[in-house]
């Protein structure tokens, strides 16, 4: 039982610094047909391991780390989960930052360098944060670190689940074709929030304010407080749902009827019911889209210009795993 919830939320300093640039693409870029795609900046390989998508972070010539996309990140840079880490960045000045996320616990302590490059497959960042967790909590994580503002804050990020290949593009220049279809998004701190619905049992579907966590392996995750919008199902079973930046987070599993967002339906959904003041820092939200379901789509995440771009992809139509908290 590791980690699945992963928000970084660190201190105000954070909100200060300025966005981090592409320095330029190693590769020419590439759209869907083989041609060249004269919008796309750079892209990006990635792979998927227990429905979250892991970038390959180039920290030498002989070493890459896997770091998790998430696209609630509030920084431009990733946070390493390990101590170990700072053999990376040799003779930087380290400045000590809290840190806090998901779990039932404090906040906790990180070493924090900027202005540093990062390369993101053959894609190099200027101007980037690094920040190293010193807390035991996240040594025995599975990945070696999270990072997504990067992308999301500068570019049109154009997540190509089919190929397993990420496309930036630039916000001045890049128009959808006819095929997306688009759907409003709201930021929130820097989360993307959208409406969506459930249908618990069958009855008819219920309206939620919904927020995307790419870096969470569930497909639905639902907040559970008193003045919740939907009723538990009558099947439940107690779980461990995983470990956040702040400690365990207990709550329970089960299977909804229906999940619905951006006009199109999923069924017979796999579904975390987790408390929300542990779970979640996000007021007003009443779930949460993670990746298992996020991965069944193609998807082109605009957050200048407020939408989210959707187009099944092959995964649209495959059954869910058994258990959503992958234990």
């Amino acid at each position: 039982m590791w980690h699945r919830l992963l928000h970084v939320s660190l201190v105000a300093i954070l909100a200060a610094l300025t966005p981090g640039a592409l320095a330029q693409s190693a590769s020419a870029v590439h759209g869907a047909d083989g041609m060249p795609d004269p919008g796309a900046v750079g892209e990006i390989p990635f792979r998927v391991e227990r429905n979250r998508t892991i970038l390959p972070l180039v920290v030498s010539q002989a070493e890459t780390l896997n770091i998790l996309l998430d696209t609630g990140m509030t920084f431009d840079g990733v946070y390493l989960f390990r101590k170990e880490a700072q053999r990376y960045f040799p003779g930087e000045d380290l400045d000590s930052v809290r840190v806090g996320g998901a779990g039932s616990g404090d906040a906790t302590y990180a070493l924090m360098a900027d202005s540093m490059t990062l390369r993101f497959g053959g894609v190099p960042f200027d101007s980037q944060l690094v920040v190293i967790s010193q807390s035991d909590i996240t040594q025995a994580f599975r990945s070696d670190g999270v990072a997504g503002s990067s992308l999301f804050r500068s570019f049109v990020v154009e997540i190509d689940n089919d190929e397993a290949l990420i496309r930036l593009h630039n916000p001045e220049s890049f128009v959808a074709d006819s095929s997306w279809h688009a759907v409003p998004i709201t930021l929130k701190k820097g989360i993307p929030f959208l409406e969506g619905e459930v249908s618990i049992a069958g009855e008819e579907p219920i309206p939620l304010v919904l927020y995307i966590d790419s870096a969470a392996g569930e497909a639905v995750v639902l907040l559970v407080r008193d003045t919740m919008k939907f009723a538990l199902p009558e099947s439940l079973e107690a779980s461990h749902l995983g470990t956040g930046l702040s400690g365990d987070v207990h709550g329970s599993v089960g299977r909804i009827h229906m999940f619905g967002f951006g006009g199109f339906t999923l069924h017979d959904v796999p579904t975390a019911f987790a408390p929300a003041e542990v779970r979640s820092k996000q007021e007003g939200a009443d779930g949460i889209i993670g990746n298992d379901a996020l991965r069944r789509f193609n998807l082109i995440f605009d957050y200048t210009g407020g939408v989210l771009y959707l187009k099944p992809g092959g995964l649209f139509g495959a059954p869910f795993d058994v258990d959503p908290t992958d234990r």
